[in-house]
C-alpha cells in the first residue's frame, strides 16, 4: 500500500505478471505482461452511523393535511377525530416516527406545518402554515410540542383544499439548498408528510421531487385512512425513476410511501422502522456523491 501511494504518472509503480505454469515450463519466459499503476488514492465511504457520530444533524420537518377529504373533526368517522383516549392517525403516525427521528437531532425543535386548510383571520387556503400559527418561529419543542400545537390548532382552522404537496416540498427544499453550500456533511432534511392520499397537484409535486432529489433531503410519506394510494406509490418510486413532467429524471430516490393501515394492528416500533428504511442510504448516497465528510472526520481517527 506505502508503495502504491508513491505511484505518479511520471513514475508508475510496476508490478510484473507472472503466470507461474508458464515459469516452470519455459527458461525464457520473462513475465505474462507488466501492471502499470500511474495513481492510486485512498477513499473513506462513511457509513451512515460515521455520519450521525460525527456530527451531521438530521432536520426534521412535518407536513399535516388538513384538507376536506379526512372528514370532519368533529365526526367520529374523520380522519382527524381525536378518540375519547386523545388519539388518531395522524398522531399516532406523529407520534411513531418523531420518536425515532428525534434522537438524530440535537435541538429537538421541529418546524411544523399544515396544508390545504383556511386559516384565521382572513380564511384564506393555505399550503404551508405553522400549525402553531407562528410564521416567524414554526418550531415546536420535541414530539410533544407538535402533538400539542396539532391539537390547539385543529379547533380553529377549517378544512378545505386543495391537497397541494409542491408547496411545503418546496419550503423544505429551500433550506436543503442552502444546506448545499456546506463543507461537511452537517445538515439533512426529512420531511415527513401525513396525508389522506388524494392529491391535487401531481405534476408541481413530480417536479418538486425531481428538484429535491439534487439536494440533502428525503420525504417520508405516510397514508391515513383507506384511500386510493396510487399516486402516492407512483411519487415514491420504487419500480423505477421518478420523472418531472418536463421529464427529467430524479437523480437519487428520495420518497419512502408508507400506508399507514398496513401498520394498524403491528407494534408501534413496526411503522417507524418501516417508514425509516430507506434513510439511511439515502443520506448516504447524497453525501458520498458530493464527497463530503462529517464534520469530526473519522478518517483522521
Amino acid at each position: 500500500m506505502t508503495k502504491l501511494k508513491e505511484a505518479s504518472r511520471n513514475s508508475p509503480v510496476e508490478y510484473e505478471c507472472i503466470n507461474e505454469k508458464k515459469r516452470q515450463k519455459k527458461k525464457s519466459y520473462k513475465n505474462s505482461g507488466v501492471i502499470s499503476v500511474k495513481h492510486c488514492e485512498i477513499t473513506v465511504e462513511c457509513t451512515f452511523l460515521d455520519y450521525i457520530m460525527g456530527g451531521c444533524q438530521l432536520n426534521f420537518t412535518v407536513g399535516v393535511d388538513f384538507t376536506g377529504s379526512n372528514g370532519d373533526p368533529r365526526s367520529s368517522d374523520s380522519l382527524h377525530y381525536i378518540s375519547p383516549n386523545g388519539v388518531n392517525e395522524y398522531l399516532t403516525a406523529i407520534w411513531s416516527v418523531g420518536l425515532v427521528i428525534q434522537d438524530y437531532d440535537t435541538d429537538k425543535m421541529f418546524p411544523a406545518f399544515g396544508f390545504g386548510a383556511q386559516v384565521p383571520p382572513q380564511w384564506q387556503v393555505s399550503h404551508e402554515f405553522p400549525i402553531n400559527f407562528n410564521p416567524s418561529n414554526p418550531y415546536c419543542n420535541g414530539i410533544q410540542g407538535i402533538i400539542e400545537a396539532y391539537r390547539t390548532c385543529l379547533p380553529q382552522i377549517k378544512l378545505y383544499g386543495p391537497t397541494n404537496f409542491s408547496p411545503i416540498i418546496n419550503h423544505v427544499a429551500r433550506f436543503a439548498a442552502a444546506a448545499t453550500q456546506q463543507q461537511t456533511a452537517s445538515q439533512y432534511f426529512v420531511l415527513l408528510i401525513i396525508t389522506d392520499g388524494v392529491i391535487t397537484d401531481l405534476d408541481e409535486t413530480r417536479h418538486a421531487i425531481v428538484n429535491a432529489s439534487k439536494l440533502p433531503m428525503s420525504i417520508i410519506i405516510v397514508g391515513v385512512g383507506g384511500a386510493d394510494f396510487s399516486a402516492m406509490e407512483f411519487l415514491d418510486g420504487d419500480g423505477g425513476s421518478l420523472r418531472s413532467p418536463s421529464g427529467e429524471v430524479a437523480i437519487r430516490d428520495i420518497v419512502q410511501f408508507v400506508p399507514f393501515r398496513q401498520f394498524q394492528n403491528a407494534p408501534k416500533e413496526a411503522l417507524a422502522q418501516s417508514v425509516l428504511a430507506e434513510i439511511p442510504q439515502q443520506v448516504v448516497g447524497y453525501f458520498n456523491t458530493c464527497k463530503l465528510l462529517p464534520p469530526k472526520n473519522p478518517a483522521a481517527k
